[in-house]
């Protein structure tokens, strides 16, 4: 039953990092297409950047997800836990500075406000 088990787990980690990296490639792919389609219209390569991030910090997401089930569940040593916190803590260096470069503002800051706008708040 524990053998069982752990294929199980070690099969559900490998999904999960395949989902993963096909989210990243996928949204590389509709990245590019939907740059190379709108290239002459105004902030199409702000447009490409941001749809770029947003689809590494998602894979980066279920990687991390993928490193910590194996970590936790199928490899429970104090060297994998030491793999897995520089992992993480790299990956989120990476995830935290996509968001900064996504948002164009720390995530401590307010989000900046339309000009133009009604301004009216309830």
């Amino acid at each position: 039953m524990d053998a069982l088990f752990s294929e199980a787990l070690h099969v559900t980690t490998r999904a999960i990092e395949a989902v993963g990296v096909l989210v990243i490639v996928v949204g590389t792919i509709v990245a590019g297409i939907n740059f190379l389609r709108h290239r002459r219209r105004e902030g199409v390569y702000h447009e490409l950047r941001s749809t770029l991030g947003r689809a590494i910090l998602l894979g980066l997401e279920l990687l991390v997800a993928a490193d910590i089930i194996n970590t936790v569940a199928i490899e429970p040593t104090l060297d994998s836990l030491i793999v897995l916190a520089g992992i993480v803590l790299i990956r989120t260096f990476l995830s935290f500075s996509l968001e900064v470069e996504i948002e164009g503002r720390w995530p401590w800051q307010q989000p900046r406000r339309k000009e133009g706008g009604s301004g009216v708040n309830g």
